[in-house]
């Protein structure tokens, strides 16, 4: 909202036909009089983030005083818009136990669509705020479970592991259909990021991964995997985002499954999930090393 050309990027960004989104920061300069405006412009999502269902575990996660109540003030201004708002939040040790509270606020302020983000250890991201393996996968599980009944979408960040969560759990279904003698059909899903269909002749799948699906723009040009993987493969000063999407070694080798190392390399959900490459970079500094927030370790 700083930006003094905000509003004429987004109306050349619609004008070309790209689905918009803007993902404002919680201060002053977020009024529901600029919200506005971008809706008029034809902003079809506006992003917010909320790190923890109460004040301190969030404006403690933020670093600033006050940034829990400017981010319930801008919910509440865009629930009076009706504009279609995505809440983003970052699991970590210290907001782990509020996210079914977190769930109730989603419903609250009639959120689209809740995405959470699972810690990669870059920027202000350390390790010791990462949730362990055996956490992240009851999170995930316990994710599956509100999908069922939330008024919201969910989908994840950094964490593709949600994608074969949701798999296993239809595949176990389906063995308890078939040892009761109903019929199964097969699989068919699709969410934020990924497309899967299960059938006879195997998965296949459609799964958005750092560099896979998904290319980030940083302030200098640099064309990244992600936000989360800042490796950039070209600048778009001097190449072509296509091209280097398409032909870099960078971005071919996170599209390419059989190059995954480790139990990411040898697990059946290699292509559905490949795990999280920026967390991987993050903790090993290889991003086709395992993820360690992963605890599946085939055979």
């Amino acid at each position: 909202m700083m930006r003094r050309d905000l509003f004429e990027i987004t109306e050349y960004a619609i004008s070309k036909g790209l689905r918009t989104s803007v993902s404002p920061t919680t201060t002053a300069l977020t009024t529901k009089e600029r919200l506005g405006r971008l809706q008029d412009l034809g902003i079809q999502m506006i992003h917010i983030s909320l790190d923890g269902a109460t004040e301190e575990t969030h404006d403690a996660f933020r670093g600033f005083t006050g940034t829990y109540q400017r981010a319930m003030d801008t919910l509440g201004f865009l629930k009076e818009l009706g504009i279609g708002v995505q809440v983003g939040t970052t699991v970590t040790t210290t907001n782990l136990h509020e996210l079914p509270r977190m769930a109730e606020l989603m419903a609250e302020h009639g959120v689209r669509m809740w995405s959470l983000f699972f810690l990669v250890p870059t920027g202000r991201g350390r390790i010791d705020e990462m949730i362990t393996p055996e956490q992240a996968e009851a999170t995930w599980e316990w994710m599956c479970d509100l999908s069922e009944t939330a008024p919201f979408a969910i989908r994840t960040t950094a964490a593709p592991q949600f994608r074969r969560t949701m798999l296993r759990r239809i595949r176990s279904k389906q063995a308890e259909q078939a040892k009761a003698g109903e019929a199964t059909s097969e699989v068919r899903m699709t969410g934020a990021g990924y497309q899967m269909r299960e059938a006879p002749s195997g998965i296949q799948t459609r799964g958005v991964n750092d560099g896979k699906g998904f290319v980030f723009i940083d302030h200098r040009g640099g064309i990244c995997p992600s936000g989360f993987l800042q490796l950039p493969a070209g600048n778009v000063r001097t190449d072509s985002l296509v091209d280097v999407y398409r032909n870099s070694k960078l971005f071919k080798e996170l599209r390419d499954p059989t190059l995954l190392k480790g139990a990411c390399g040898r697990c059946e959900f290699a292509d559905l999930c490949g795990g999280s490459r920026a967390r991987a970079y993050g903790v090993t500094g290889d991003y086709l090393a395992d993820d360690p927030l992963c605890t599946i370790q085939p055979e």
